[in-house]
């Protein structure tokens, strides 16, 4: 698997910020919805700019919620429970 960074968190209240509350499926429906909009080319430049960084605060919550799991996982495997801990 490839290393993830770490990204860092958008401040509340922030544009972004509403990305957190967002569930993994949600969170990765509608970045494929934003890709889907920005591949068809109908968007105008401001518009593009958001949904790329939209997009990029959705790819980083969808990785990091992927990096949990799979640290969740690892842990189940060799036979340690622990808490499970969402950021």
């Amino acid at each position: 698997m490839s290393k993830v960074t770490a990204t860092p968190h958008p401040a509340p209240g922030s544009p972004d910020a509403a990305a957190l509350d967002l569930s993994y499926e949600q969170a990765l429906g509608e970045l494929e919805r934003l890709v889907a909009a920005m591949e068809a080319g109908q968007l105008p430049l401001d518009q593009l700019l958001d949904s790329y960084r939209r997009g990029a605060t959705l790819l980083a919550l969808c990785r990091d919620r992927l990096q949990a799991v799979e640290q969740q996982v690892k842990v189940l495997e060799t036979g340690e429970m622990r808490p499970w801990e969402d950021e």
